[in-house]
């Protein structure tokens, strides 16, 4: 091997030594670059997912606060509609109210069509078939009948406190008026109720059977015009069958 042949291998040998020596260099340099981008991209990533999660959580949360004040408006609308409507109602009521105290203080100018009474069990304000039927028959007058109202006076015997019985009038007479409501088609604002408790009895209240008799609601059809029906005869209550013992209420 000349010399020359020798020189030329050796520098060979160098550069692929030189070449090796640079690569480990660039490789050492760069891996970390690499990885350190490479935990860049994935943290980007995650925000990325992160900030989409959020986004679409705070646009359902909107959604829903929406559809929630959707709401509360609809209702707060219904709200209002019902509030008028119960205006309207308790005006009518008032025309009503008011046409009626004209007529209680003008009772004198009405007469009796037809009356009945109606009796009831110790401390009940249940209507017996006795009283329904007493009440059917005085409803007949009604439909022929002009210009009428219908008084309702409950009572009781003397036996208990004034505040309880002037309760158990008042229920006894509501007893009666819904009937005639609800099964005579008798208007509520022609009925006046009037819950006299004890203060008014028919019978004495020594004996069993006149607090028997005092148990009752007396009902009077009654018109302001001349064009009324001859009354009728008070209709005698017949007695009501009691469990309780005959001397209270």
């Amino acid at each position: 091997m000349n010399r020359l042949s020798l020189t030329l291998m050796l520098a060979a040998t160098l550069a692929a030594s030189i070449g090796c020596s640079s690569k480990n260099y660039v490789r050492q340099q760069t891996t970390p670059l690499i990885n350190k981008t490479n935990e860049l991209d994935d943290l980007t990533a995650k925000n990325s997912k992160d900030i989409k999660d959020v986004d679409q959580r705070a646009q359902a949360g909107i959604q829903a606060v929406q559809a929630k004040a959707t709401e509360v408006d609809e209702k707060a609308l219904a709200a209002g509609k019902s509030a008028d409507q119960a205006q309207l109602m308790a005006s009518s009521a008032a025309q009503r109210v008011d046409t009626l105290t004209n007529t209680v203080v003008n009772l004198d100018n009405y007469k009796p069509v037809a009356e009945t009474s109606v009796l009831f069990g110790f401390n009940r304000d249940n209507l017996t078939k006795q009283a329904k039927e007493a009440l059917d028959q005085l409803s007949t007058n009604v439909a022929s009948t002009k210009g009428y109202i219908i008084t309702v006076e409950g009572g009781t015997d003397s036996v208990g406190s004034s505040a309880y019985n002037y309760d158990l009038s008042q229920r006894r007479a509501n007893s009666v008026i819904q009937y005639l409501a609800a099964e005579k088609n008798v208007p509520a604002h022609k009925i006046y109720l009037i819950g006299l408790g004890k203060d008014k009895p028919v019978e004495s209240n020594k004996t069993s059977d006149g607090r028997a008799k005092n148990r009752r609601v007396d009902v009077h059809l009654m018109t302001n015009t001349g064009a009324g029906t001859t009354p009728a005869p008070a209709q005698s209550p017949a007695p009501t069958a009691s469990t309780n013992p005959p001397s209270s209420m």
